[in-house]
């Protein structure tokens, strides 16, 4: 069983890594969790895909989850969105823009928008934990709407902008042509797929991961997943 929290990595595991598994005689079944970190450490889950690299860190910073990153796996990028402008440059003093309430995502956020000028983080702004607080200035007069997950997608019918995580916009149906912009997500912000520490050398994790990286899979991700980050 693998946890997930957006259809986007769902569906790549019901469309193309469940056949290929399933000539190899293993049953795979996607389940829809609120904390799949939590339930995949109790045994309730064997894998989850849903979180990216840095999430995955922040979540075994206290020591008590024995989780270990496999393999990344492709990724919807984050990406501005509007259904009342046209394009970046529309943005005008005293727009809204939705941003995401999740911090990885939030401080993402935060960073693209300050390098397209429309804000400036204060010198030292961490990485990846960023907020509105470390706003040292906003010249365009920005009013900020947090929102998050379906509330997010929803914000695009009273906000000017909206700074939509893939995972959230794929499952509301926006489509990645649809974004005036996508980040080139690095690395460390890319989907990974998570298993028990003491499960990572087992010989399913390895038909798992092999699973990604398969020609069929490949296959799948160009056909249906395109503009998807690749690993």
């Amino acid at each position: 069983m693998i946890g997930v929290t957006s259809n986007a990595y769902g569906d790549q595991i019901s469309m193309g890594i469940r056949p290929v598994l399933e000539k190899r005689g293993y049953k795979v079944k996607v389940v829809e969790s609120t904390q799949p970190n939590a339930a995949l450490a109790q045994g309730t889950l064997d894998a989850n895909a849903f979180q990216n690299e840095a999430q995955l860190s922040r979540a075994l910073s206290d020591g008590k989850l024995k989780l270990s990153e496999i393999i990344k796996l492709p990724t919807a990028p984050l990406g501005i969105y509007s259904r009342k402008n046209k394009g970046l440059t529309d943005i005008r003093e005293g727009a809204s823009v939705a941003l995401p309430t999740d911090v990885i995502h939030q401080s993402r956020a935060l960073h693209w928008l300050s390098q397209l000028g429309w804000l400036r983080l204060r010198d030292g702004a961490d990485a990846m934990r960023a907020t509105e607080r470390d706003i040292a200035s906003n010249p365009k007069k920005i009013r900020w709407v947090p929102a998050d997950g379906a509330a997010l997608v929803k914000a695009l019918d009273s906000s000017d902008f909206a700074v939509i995580d893939g995972g959230s916009g794929w499952s509301a149906g926006l489509k990645l042509s649809d974004a005036l912009a996508l980040d080139k997500t690095p690395s460390v912000q890319q989907t990974v797929l998570v298993v028990r520490t003491e499960d990572k050398d087992k010989p399913w994790v390895k038909d798992l991961s092999d699973a990604y990286r398969s020609r069929d899979f490949q296959a799948t991700a160009e056909r249906y997943f395109s503009g998807f980050v690749k690993p």
